[in-house]
């Protein structure tokens, strides 16, 4: 039964980590991230596998935390797919590491580690390993500058870039 536990608090814990060379923005502010943002790119994971046109609201909660709203556009099964989550600091509300949950007591890393400070019109994400990757903006497209400017600085940091999946926003026919 101890191996079970220590298992189960090595793996809770793991999905906190942050990954080598990654650093969390420092600055941050929460009010300025609320609201739209729209995902530009991502690395695959199950997820979000198939989905296009995927956005995410973030809002405050009544207890601190921040909530979060995701959804995405299956083109295959022609209809929206929704995820719900809560997510709170793990150090202080100026730094962009935050802990994130879809999943009851289960939390991941959500590490904020490229901003535009001076607008929050486009981040960059990354969870506890460089597995996770997502570039946000405010619009559905980026300018292309500025979306080279944050795949370099992934690569650079060892992220696999080639494997990105830049993400359509193409409005659903007949809208």
């Amino acid at each position: 039964m101890k191996a079970l536990c220590l298992l189960l608090a090595l793996c809770i814990t793991g999905c906190m980590g942050i990954p080598e060379n990654v650093k969390p923005v420092e600055n941050f502010e929460v009010e300025k991230y609320l609201g739209r943002w729209y995902e530009i790119a991502r690395l695959d994971h199950s997820f979000e596998r198939g989905l296009n046109r995927i956005m995410a609201d973030y809002s405050l909660r009544d207890d601190g935390g921040v909530r979060l709203s995701n959804r995405g556009y299956s083109a295959e099964e022609k209809k929206w797919k929704a995820a719900e989550g809560k997510a709170y600091f793990v150090k202080t509300p100026d730094v962009g590491f935050l802990k994130v949950s879809f999943f009851g007591p289960f939390y991941g890393s959500y590490i904020v580690f490229a901003l535009d400070h001076k607008d929050y019109r486009y981040a960059m994400i990354c969870g506890p390993d460089k597995s996770y990757l997502w570039i946000l903006a405010r619009s559905p497209n980026l300018d292309k500058d500025v979306r080279a400017m944050l795949i370099e600085k992934a690569a650079d940091l060892g992220f696999e870039t080639g494997k990105l999946i830049f993400v359509e926003h193409d409005p659903l026919p007949g809208s």
